[in-house]
């Protein structure tokens, strides 16, 4: 019997082998598309919220490494920092920036866009990439239900106040991070604040489906323009956002989940793929209003595709945070 044929038929490789391979190709399914297009964006300004960790990080990371001039805005500047210092040194780009941007405030908004705008004339890229998640009942500086506030509203009037100079910079594109979880939310019209009653879960995915209302409305407000809007879900991503989960944000929770973590869940660089996909690539220069996931366009779920939720939503976003186009 031939070597090959007694490897083949070692009780180790159907053993543990055969299975190890399967395991292994699954994981590496799990971790979706790839964006492996080579651009330059050098000389091209972006701004990515909430990029001190995660996804966020590994966006910037890239971006650096594309040579692009980037504006970190995080709430806490101390890690930002950190994060900044550490993408430097790794490419070697010195124009990499932090600045100081809370969500939960519109004074803070309004102070990060009216900075901004003191130090760049230009705005090519602005990737809304903050989130929180599955939070208990809190309220923003302004008294909004924090999920719907951060997720949603904070990026809401960031992104009309920044429309000005991204216009100007066209052709510009706009990034806004969503989720799968918008299909499971609906426009609670009743009671948008949650001041009512509180579902955390639910709040949450209402929130992510504003993400995609908005982007829908933004890019029929945006036609002709030259700026282009679309809105992707990363992925289920091994990120801070469980923090707040009761069970999973727990050491016992992420101890029993770390195998299905490492088979099921995204890397945070792959997390990032098509948010890089949304910003980067060379086939989307036109292409504005859609939903993405895996580096690929992905049918919305039922919520965002009827009714006038989206027109609801903008009207009740602008009298919140009290600007509009």
């Amino acid at each position: 019997m031939s070597a090959a044929a007694d490897y083949l038929l070692n009780p180790f490789v159907y053993g543990i082998g055969l299975p190890a391979i399967g395991v292994y190709l699954l994981r590496e399914y799990m971790q979706g598309g790839r964006f492996t297009k080579k651009t330059d964006e050098t000389g091209r300004v972006v701004i990515v919220t909430g990029c001190n960790q995660g996804i966020g990080k590994e966006t910037v990371l890239e971006l650096a490494r594309r040579g692009a001039t980037i504006y970190m805005a995080c709430r806490d500047m101390g890690k930002c920092k950190q994060a900044q210092q550490w993408i430097i040194e790794a490419t070697n780009n010195q124009k990499v920036y932090s600045r100081e941007l809370d969500l939960c405030s519109m004074e803070s908004i309004r102070n990060f866009a009216a900075g901004f705008k003191r130090e760049q004339n230009k705005l090519h890229i602005l990737i809304n990439n903050a989130g929180i998640m599955d939070c208990p009942k809190m309220l923003t500086k302004d008294g909004f239900e924090m999920q719907i506030g951060v997720n949603h509203m904070g990026h809401f009037l960031l992104t009309l106040l920044l429309l000005d100079v991204l216009k100007s910079s066209a052709p510009s594109r706009i990034v806004v991070l969503s989720s799968l979880a918008h299909r499971f939310g609906r426009i609670n019209r009743d009671d948008l604040n949650s001041e009512k009653s509180y579902d955390r879960k639910m709040a949450y995915c209402q929130s992510k489906l504003a993400n995609i209302l908005f982007t829908r409305e933004l890019s029929k407000r945006l036609e002709g323009t030259g700026v282009t809007v679309n809105a992707l879900h990363p992925g289920v991503v091994n990120t801070e956002l469980f923090r707040n989960t009761p069970f999973f944000g727990s050491k016992f929770g992420k101890m029993l989940i770390a195998p299905f973590i490492w088979i099921f869940i995204k890397t945070t660089k792959n997390g990032a793929q098509t948010s890089l996909y949304a910003a980067l690539d060379p086939s989307l220069n036109n292409v504005s209003g859609l939903y993405f996931s895996d580096c690929k366009p992905k049918k919305v779920g039922s919520a965002a595709q009827y009714g006038d939720d989206d027109e609801f939503l903008w009207a009740e976003s602008e009298k919140w945070t009290g600007i509009n186009i």
